[in-house]
């Protein structure tokens, strides 16, 4: 199973969850699920967002490739954040887009500026490009 790591009382963050995970988020009181996988992606798991609404989440798949956050890529997703019930459970392959989103939407709430943000989360790895 893919470990949930709770950033704060509103957002966690997880590499791809498993079908057995499903039940344990709903118990853990997430309302939300955000994907950031793209359809092209291995190891996608089939159906998630009809399985995700079954147990009674609002489920969101915002494909997010790293190298294409861009300033206005990011507040769009930051919107999504923002509207959503809470607390939401934001996902992608292996937690490092889900950490390099979560991280930059903590830093604007905060007043930090983007590219101050940016630099930060490339000096932590999250942005790491291949």
């Amino acid at each position: 199973m893919t470990v949930v790591r709770k950033i704060n009382h509103e957002l966690a963050i997880a590499g791809q969850i498993t079908p057995q995970q499903f039940q344990l988020i709903v118990d853990d009181g997430y309302k939300s699920v955000i994907n950031l996988r793209s359809p092209d992606e291995i190891d996608l798991l089939d159906h998630e967002q009809e399985k995700m609404e079954f147990f009674g989440l609002i489920y969101i798949n915002y494909p997010t490739k790293v190298e294409e956050i861009t300033h206005q890529a990011a507040f769009e997703i930051f919107q999504i954040i923002k509207e959503l019930p809470k607390p939401m459970l934001i996902h992608c392959d292996n937690a490092i887009r889900s950490a390099a989103i979560v991280f930059l939407y903590i830093a604007n709430k905060q007043g930090i500026d983007f590219e101050t943000a940016w630099q930060r989360a490339l000096d932590l790895g999250l942005l790491e490009f291949k």
